[in-house]
């Protein structure tokens, strides 16, 4: 057992003879952490209503009155909308294309690759972490079903609890640098900016964000540390825990599809009307991409859910599985539904309630990180702070609308690159995942696991991660220029 240790650098100790092995120190931190929040934390949405209060409090406390701080939360509240509704069908596009057919049976396939347990964890990760650069919902559901089907494999000993962490990178690692990163749709969707943000932060294409060199060497290194983590981190020998032995069944249910009873049901069933609206899409879609830029095009954020709810619509086939699977999709997008409103009523008042002078909270909070005096250490100092900010409020698109009024004007006076603040915020922002639960959900609830089975692992990656992250967001900010806000 010592040489297992010794050898492989995994996290857990050893294997006594009760049911649960004994954990290393970092994995028992890590778990006694997450079983503290499950326990302590409220949910997110107490977390947006107490954001709101303190904010509120902040506004009047500078000298704007009872009055011009409910007007302003009013006011702004429904400044989201179109937002909030493009990042919840982000959500369900990717969950529907990652349970249809053709996507499940392509996963069956691929789960037969590895031919170890440490190997297929490995996959698992990499598999999570770049489909996750093209949507975030399709790699959570993605990820978590080729756990499970390499779980069915016999004879192959992976830890499932190792696979299901691997299986979260995606969220917890590389997501907010790809085509979903809310910060980055929102600030390259002139539609989609709240009216008091865009004086500040102008529009920012994807090629001064996610498609920059500098971004691209980011992700393209936070999935090779997080290979090399999940490679070293993988338990073998006696202390793996399998699905069966955490008394888990892999294989899914069989479903008892209604059969048609009506004469009317044919429609549905019938994949005449799936082919007419993938002809029409495909049809503007070609249109679209032939007058514009291909990265000004998909960084459209109705471009990109269109093609994607069109994609899932084409891997049903038949109208009636389609939405079925976006009835399954719709509970994961309750957070971002009623918290988003929240989130702008919240920037409203921090960049509107005034005080005498006309200086609002966002004005003060941007002076103290200007007060830094260095574009240096600006990248570092927004980089921790977006972390600490993340455990309270774990949702990239409504952080950013209470971050960006501040982080952007001290970016603007300290002449720091916008775009790369841009991704600073990204990067940074996905390393409380690792630890909160939150996000965790449904990934747990597809293979039947608690935060607290897989938060020992995560916490390791969280641990890599974060230098390595912290250090290139600093170094890389030295190639990029300053330019000021371009304005649609």
């Amino acid at each position: 057992m010592s040489k297992i240790m010794a050898d492989e650098s995994i996290p857990l100790a050893s294997q006594t003879n009760t049911e649960e092995p004994q954990l290393g120190l970092l994995a028992r931190f890590a778990t006694r952490s997450s079983n503290f929040s499950e326990r302590w934390f409220p949910s997110t949405l107490v977390f947006a209503l107490l954001t709101v209060t303190a904010v509120a409090i902040a506004a009047m406390g500078i000298g704007a009155t009872p009055a011009v701080v409910a007007r302003t939360f009013g006011n702004g509240f429904w400044d989201l909308i179109p937002f909030t509704m493009q990042m919840a069908m982000v959500a369900i596009g990717g969950y529907v294309v990652a349970t249809s057919g053709p996507v499940a049976r392509f996963t069956t396939r691929i789960a037969l690759i590895p031919k170890t347990g440490r190997g297929a964890i490995v996959m698992v990760a990499f598999v999570s972490l770049v489909s996750a650069l093209f949507n975030w919902g399709f790699s959570l559901i993605f990820s978590a079903l080729l756990v499970r089907r390499l779980a069915e494999r016999a004879g192959l000993r992976m830890d499932y609890r190792a696979a299901g962490a691997a299986a979260y990178l995606g969220l917890g690692g590389s997501w907010a640098l790809g085509l979903s990163s809310s910060a980055a749709q929102l600030q390259a969707n002139p539609a989609s900016i709240p009216p008091t943000l865009l004086p500040i932060t102008g529009v920012i294409s994807f090629r001064e964000t996610i498609f920059s060199w500098q971004s691209l060497l980011l992700a393209a290194i936070i999935i090779a540390v997080c290979m090399i983590v999940a490679h070293r981190s993988a338990p073998r020998g006696s202390v793996v825990r399998t699905a069966s032995d955490l008394g888990i069944d892999p294989h899914d249910p069989i479903e008892d599809h209604q059969p048609r009873s009506r004469p009317g049901e044919w429609l549905e069933y019938s994949p005449l009307l799936t082919l007419v609206v993938v002809a029409l899409t495909a049809g503007w879609a070609i249109q679209e991409f032939a007058a514009k830029d291909p990265i000004v095009a998909i960084s459209g954020l109705n471009t990109y859910n269109l093609l994607f709810l069109t994609l899932g619509m084409l891997l049903h086939w038949r109208p009636r599985l389609f939405v079925a699977a976006v009835a399954k999709a719709v509970p994961a997008t309750a957070g971002v539904l009623i918290q988003f409103p929240f989130y702008a009523a919240i920037a409203a008042i921090m960049t509107k309630a005034a005080d005498s002078d006309g200086n609002t909270v966002s004005h003060y909070l941007a002076s103290a990180f200007t007060s830094v005096g260095s574009p240096v250490l600006f990248p570092a100092l927004l980089g921790i702070y977006s972390v600490v900010l993340g455990f309270l409020v774990p949702s990239g698109g409504g952080k950013w609308i209470i971050e960006a009024p501040y982080v952007m004007q001290a970016a603007n006076d300290l002449h720091v690159n916008l775009g790369w603040t841009v991704q600073i915020y990204n990067a940074a922002e996905v390393l409380p995942n690792l630890v909160n639960p939150f996000w965790m959900l449904p990934l747990l609830g597809v293979l039947g696991l608690k935060a607290r089975d897989i938060v020992g692992f995560t916490f390791l990656y969280l641990l890599a991660l974060a230098p390595v992250i912290l250090g290139l967001l600093t170094l890389l900010s030295l190639t990029l220029p300053y330019h000021p806000p371009i304005q649609p």
